[in-house]
């Protein structure tokens, strides 16, 4: 495995814990700010506008076909800061479940599209991405409580609200999803555990499933040994999976085959998210969250062109 240390820098601080990163074609880049409940705009020289309230948890978040933002809403944290460094501790004392919301970036105007999945609650929306065909794939990350972890599950949706299937279940907290170049699989980070399983997509809302001892259908791709945490991941335009570590804060690379290749390691152990924009893809937009960051580095290779939206175009 190669290391490297991320070089690059800060384009907006004071964020309050950063997520979802979205590079637009314009040069900005959208994030949500968990702990603020907004979904916000930085633009290239740092200035910083908010787009819409979202309240409860805004986590992931991705452009649908609609040009509209899709936001998973997680139903919001309790917080603890400690010498400016911020971090969630479990569910806010408001906690009502999570959302799907979809936000008119024009307007700042905002849906609440799925609530629920044949009757039950969604209880923390994660991560989110579109595939070719119109709708989306999202993980539910469940529900940190004092004396309980609700476990997780992955959906498949369409952006109408016509259609919410649960995909793969049982998860202990999916976090990060992202599509292969060709669509055929998708790839899920699990937090706690620190693993990267892959599940081939036989149709749309619809993955193979690999029988038990997989704990959740998925086939292993990678674990990394001792304490580390996967949080949200993309994909690079060769197929290679990036994903955000937490406590060894950085970005851990993967091939598809399952091999280590690189360790980019970030100025902080919160290292949330990363997506990838400007000319040809090459900068890789990463948030740090404990001290509510959104960082830029050059990227060694492009990033994956993402279905109805392409930054470098």
């Amino acid at each position: 495995m190669k290391q490297f240390r991320l070089d690059g820098q800060v384009v907006a601080s004071g964020l309050r814990f950063p997520e979802g990163p979205v590079a637009l074609q314009d040069g900005s880049v959208l994030v949500t700010e968990i702990a603020g409940g907004t979904l916000t705009r930085v633009w290239p020289a740092g200035a910083v506008d908010v787009v819409a309230h979202l309240g409860g948890g805004p986590n992931g978040a991705a452009i649908g076909p609609d040009g509209h933002c899709y936001v998973c809403n997680n139903g919001g944290f309790s917080w603890r800061t400690d010498d400016g460094f911020t971090r969630p501790t479990g569910a806010a004392a408001d906690y009502a479940g999570g959302a799907i919301q979809r936000v008119n970036l024009a307007t700042g105007t905002v849906e609440q599209l799925y609530t629920h999945c044949d009757g039950v609650a969604l209880h923390g929306p994660n991560d989110i991405v579109f595939d070719g065909q119109g709708g989306f794939w999202f993980s539910d990350f469940g529900k940190t409580f004092e004396d309980r972890i609700v476990r997780g599950a992955v959906y498949y949706a369409r952006t109408d609200g016509s259609f919410i299937r649960r995909a793969a279940h049982p998860f202990l907290t999916p976090n990060g999803v992202g599509l292969s170049p060709d669509g055929a699989t998708l790839y899920v980070s699990e937090t706690e555990t620190g693993r990267l399983w892959a599940y081939p997509v036989l149709e749309a809302g619809v993955l193979g499933l690999a029988p038990w001892p997989s704990p959740n259908g998925g086939q292993l791709v990678h674990g990394l040994p001792g304490f580390q945490r996967f949080d949200s991941l993309a994909l690079e335009e060769g197929g290679n999976v990036c994903v955000a570590t937490l406590v060894n804060g950085g970005i851990h690379v993967f091939s598809p085959a399952g091999d280590l290749l690189e360790f980019h390691a970030a100025p902080e152990g919160y290292c949330t998210n990363i997506c990838f924009g400007g000319p040809g893809r090459r900068t890789a937009f990463i948030t740090l969250s404990g001290y509510g960051q959104l960082f830029a580095a050059q990227w060694p290779r492009a990033g994956l062109a993402l279905a109805h939206q392409d930054p470098s175009a």
